[in-house]
């Protein structure tokens, strides 16, 4: 089980609502977990991309750490993300849109 932070920019009501049910809200709009399992990272993505299909409204980022991945973090995202980020040499580096 990892640390996996949910940043939200726009949604509606119900995607926060579902959020700090799940996992405590530390500033707004900025939702964390310490030990959040695989199974369970999993389906709060897959219900946040059925209704983020639904409405188009907003954006999402969650974050996790992932050792398989690069830099060592996991990330997904729904919506247009304000920064695009890159890969180079193993590590994410941010180039603004």
């Amino acid at each position: 089980m990892a640390l996996v932070t949910i940043v939200t920019r726009d949604v509606p009501d119900r995607f926060r609502g579902f959020l700090g049910s799940v996992m405590p809200e530390v500033a707004p709009c900025t939702y964390v977990s310490p030990r959040l399992s695989r199974g369970v990272r999993e389906r709060v993505w897959s219900i946040l991309s059925d209704w983020y299909a639904a409405t188009g409204e907003g954006s999402v980022v969650m974050i996790w750490a992932d050792s398989n991945a690069t830099g060592g973090v996991g990330i997904s995202y729904l919506g247009t993300p304000s920064k695009e980020l890159v890969e180079l040499d193993g590590l994410w580096i941010v180039r603004k849109s």
